[in-house]
């Protein structure tokens, strides 16, 4: 394994650390290129959860893909819409660096948990913003994801975020902002194919904000998997003893279910394929 750490804004703190393969793949047709998933730890935009970061990465890791861990932009510095130029960023510069890093560059996966949920859902749905396209230099779609991994994400301002958009104002006006948080409202043909997990317990943010997201999805043809566990808590990382809070042998089945999910988005079903997909439609 290869480990680099890159910089995007040492006055922020801003960087992300890569987890890359060196050796040619066997799982992905042998071929030298491999699929990339980039993480974001939750932490409600104050902190960052370290058991959302490294761990989630190294079994996306053992299992083929090179990944990626992104430390955004926090508290004050989380104003809109920062975190998701420096996830703009983070893709652009995977992407040019696709060929040195051995990464396929139309196959990469962003994943977020809670209110790095929020900031993969955010990239999803507001990747080709005007203000978010300039202000990160990505003209030519480099910072589109491929497909999105939301684990107990934040997405509206009603649930989680409803006494927390304060901090993501600034200077802006207060209504323009408040709408721009809420990723269901701007669901589109844009938006790429998602996984969802959530539990219908979590006791931070409530499971109806992943339905919310899943129903905007299908109202525009997009493409998801969801997963709604009937026990577990917030933050529930990998469901094990290392990275849960409450552990729960039976949310560890989540990421060979999202593992499995990839690989059909990205190299067997053709469904997926939104051209191929609209054909079905007809």
């Amino acid at each position: 394994m290869v480990f680099k750490r890159i910089d995007i804004d040492k006055s922020k703190n801003v960087y992300f650390n890569c987890y890359l393969h060196e050796n040619p793949p066997i799982a992905f047709d042998d071929k030298m290129e491999r699929p990339a998933v980039v993480v974001c730890p939750g932490g409600g935009y104050s902190h960052l959860s370290e058991r959302e970061a490294d761990p989630i990465a190294l079994e996306y890791l053992a299992k083929g893909f090179n990944t990626f861990v992104l430390y955004y932009s926090l508290n004050e510095n989380a104003v809109f819409p920062n975190p998701i130029i420096d996830l703009s960023k983070t893709l652009k510069i995977i992407r040019e660096n696709a060929a040195e890093w051995h990464i396929i560059p139309n196959k990469i996966a962003v994943l977020g948990f809670s209110a790095g949920g929020h900031l993969a859902a955010s990239l999803g749905v507001h990747w080709n913003l005007p203000e978010v396209v300039q202000k990160s230099d990505c003209f030519n779609g480099e910072n589109q994801p491929n497909a999105l991994i939301l684990c107990y994400p934040a997405i509206t301002t009603r649930g989680w975020l409803a006494h927390k958009y304060e901090k993501f104002i600034g200077n802006r006006d207060a209504e323009e902002i408040k709408k721009l948080l809420d990723c269901s409202l701007y669901v589109g043909s844009h938006t790429p194919a998602t996984f969802l997990l959530h539990t219908f317990w979590d006791n931070v943010v409530p499971v109806q904000e992943s339905l919310t997201f899943a129903n905007a999805l299908e109202e525009n043809d997009i493409p998801f998997e969801m997963h709604i566990f009937p026990n577990g808590r917030h933050g529930l990382g990998l469901g094990d003893k290392e990275t849960a809070r409450y552990p729960d042998a039976s949310l560890e089945q989540w990421m060979p279910l999202s593992i499995r999910w990839l690989k059909r988005v990205f190299f067997e079903d053709e469904k997926f394929n939104p051209e191929v997909r609209a054909s079905y439609l007809r």
